[in-house]
């Protein structure tokens, strides 16, 4: 009998060929036949890529370069798929791909275009707000949002004493020299990139309503700028980098201001070298002054009171130092 007969319940068309139907050994590898190299458009694509994943994040401009090199990469595809290949998907996705990138490297080389700041605010920039690391962009919102230059000729008065108004405005001196005085009493110079009415602005976030207690006169013609107290204090609260800053500038401010009235020939390149930690005890004095000054009934007994006050009070500090090592 022969055993290779079709057994009734075989179909017909679907018997198995037993001679043919060999496994692959475990041993063996299924790739016996490698497909040819594919074309260098292929490699240089995969090498960008490699090139732009190995760019360390130390360097400045990493994620541009990254994203640069993926877009090249990704172009690299679309040419090889399209001219070598005539793969359709491979296209598609590396043109998505390729758009992504663009969009994300041109946002980049845009938030590192160079910031423009005006002529007349670039020495303020450079001397008060880019040593504390203050971006230009950020300088840039501080100062054209919400406030504006403006001019004074020599012997107009920026606020009169119990006349102007403290809750107004807040400004930095530019151009020109300021004189202060209490009822007819020069206390000290306002030289620029410096506050006009810094102390002003420290004692009245608790009091509002109150009045200059100090004339300021420009001695010369002159430029400042002047904020909105009440968008600037807004815009300093959504920003608690920039409100820092401010702190410290108008207690520095403040300090400056304290030195000039215990000598008032302080002249401006002495100013500039001042650069201490504003104290509370320095920013107290001059708010004293320039608060409860005015509620001595005889001006000339207020003034040498106050004056013999901070004589003392720099006499104390200056003390101990002098024992220091």
């Amino acid at each position: 009998m022969d055993t290779t007969a079709i057994s009734p319940l075989t179909p017909l068309g679907i018997i198995p060929d037993l001679k043919n139907a060999t496994s692959v050994p475990f041993n063996e590898t299924a790739c016996e036949n490698w497909k040819e190299i594919h074309h260098l458009v292929f490699h240089v694509a995969n090498i960008c890529f490699a090139a732009g994943l190995v760019i360390p994040t130390t360097l400045n401009l990493h994620m541009i370069f990254l994203r640069g090199l993926l877009s090249i990469g990704c172009a690299l595809f679309i040419i090889w798929a399209t001219l070598y290949r005539c793969a359709l998907d491979i296209m598609i996705w590396n043109s998505v791909f390729l758009v992504v990138n663009l969009l994300h490297f041109i946002y980049l080389v845009y938030k590192r275009r160079p910031i423009k700041i005006e002529k007349e605010l670039s020495s303020l920039y450079k001397r008060m707000f880019e040593p504390l690391h203050v971006p230009p962009e950020l300088f840039q919102r501080l100062t054209g949002q919400f406030c504006n230059i403006q001019t004074l000729k020599a012997g107009q008065a920026y606020a009169a004493e119990d006349k102007t108004s403290v809750d107004d405005r807040l400004s930095i001196l530019l151009k020109g020299k300021m004189k202060v005085s209490y009822r007819g009493h020069f206390l000290h110079n306002i030289y620029p990139c410096a506050f006009i009415d810094s102390p002003e602005f420290r004692s009245t976030q608790m009091n509002r309503g109150e009045k200059f207690q100090v004339t300021i006169i420009a001695d010369d013609n002159c430029k400042f700028l002047c904020w909105s107290r009440e968008r600037l204090t807004y815009f300093l609260e959504t920003e608690p980098f920039l409100y820092e800053i401010f702190k410290y500038l108008i207690g520095k401010d403040i300090t400056n201001k304290l030195y000039s009235l215990n000598d008032p020939t302080l002249n401006d390149k002495a100013s500039k070298k001042i650069d201490r930690q504003p104290s509370l005890c320095s920013q107290l004095s001059v708010m004293q002054m320039r608060n409860s000054m005015a509620s001595t009934s005889d001006s000339e007994d207020g003034l040498q009171m106050f004056l013999r006050g901070t004589s003392s009070s720099s006499s104390l500090l200056t003390g101990p130092a002098e024992h220091l090592p």
